[in-house]
């Protein structure tokens, strides 16, 4: 069961509400969204994304030794907060590894924006600084091929469609 854990927006709004990223930009978000601060994008910064409710579960993972409690935004809240209309979203890598994830998925499953894991920030050595992250210890169908294909990690980009 996953916890929310409250945090306070730092950052001045633009015209259209969504905050302006201050420091370096660690995501950008695109295509079938309303909600923008640069231009047609959705631009966050690590700060940006800490302002966010977060929520956070235990889980062993396919590329991990142990299991962790890992948290960060559920991937629909962030989708939601920007208006975002479409049935899938094309999540893309600091690696240029890349995976299509059916919206569905962020509703069936509290699939997290992982940004820490035990509470410490993730180094991109360490799937992060973003991780496109399943609870597969929750659910049994998690563990196919499917969803370890969708669980992105070193997350750059995400588009709408």
């Amino acid at each position: 069961m996953g916890c929310v854990i409250p945090w306070a927006p730092l950052h001045a709004e633009n015209k259209l509400g969504l905050p302006l990223p201050i420091g370096p930009v660690i995501l950008m978000v695109s295509g079938d969204i309303s909600v923008t601060n640069v231009g047609d994008e959705a631009q966050f910064d690590l700060a940006m994304l800490g302002a966010m409710p977060f929520h956070g579960f235990e889980t062993g993972t396919p590329w991990t030794e142990t299991s962790g409690y890992y948290s960060g935004p559920l991937l629909r809240n962030l989708l939601e907060m920007l208006d975002a209309k479409g049935e899938q979203v094309y999540v893309k890598a600091l690696n240029d590894y890349e995976a299509t994830l059916p919206i569905a998925d962020l509703y069936n499953y509290d699939v997290l924006l992982a940004i820490r894991r035990g509470g410490e920030l993730m180094p991109i050595r360490e799937f992060g600084p973003l991780w496109v992250l399943y609870p597969f210890d929750d659910h049994a169908e998690l563990l196919g091929e499917t969803f370890r294909f969708r669980s992105v990690w070193q997350v750059m980009h995400i588009h709408v469609h």
